[in-house]
């Protein structure tokens, strides 16, 4: 189940991307974090106790949202915008990939 449910901008120009392969969109001017978790329930666990994380400051500072993409890429979820075409691999997919 997604931990966000798009409330507003619900006609802003869809953005296709990828979750660990599986086809979603996003919506143009999301973040990525924006983007990942309309349809998933959390972004990664922390390396410390395996615990569920999302996102926190949503700033940019906290270091709680680093993603990889599909060429190795890392970037904050959280102050990047999505662009169509981004294949997003999360610590789930690195391990069954």
């Amino acid at each position: 189940m997604p931990l966000l449910h798009r409330l507003v901008r619900q006609d802003s120009a869809v953005v296709p991307f990828t979750i660990d392969g599986v086809p979603c969109n996003g919506r143009a001017g999301d973040t990525v974090l924006t983007a990942v978790l309309c349809h998933v329930e959390q972004l990664r666990e922390t390396e410390f106790s395996g615990a569920a994380r999302a996102g926190f400051c949503q700033m940019g500072a906290c270091q709680d949202c680093w993603v990889q993409l599909a060429a190795g890429e890392r970037l904050r979820a959280c102050t990047t915008e999505l662009a169509e075409g981004m294949h997003i691999v999360t610590q789930r997919g690195l391990r069954h990939g």
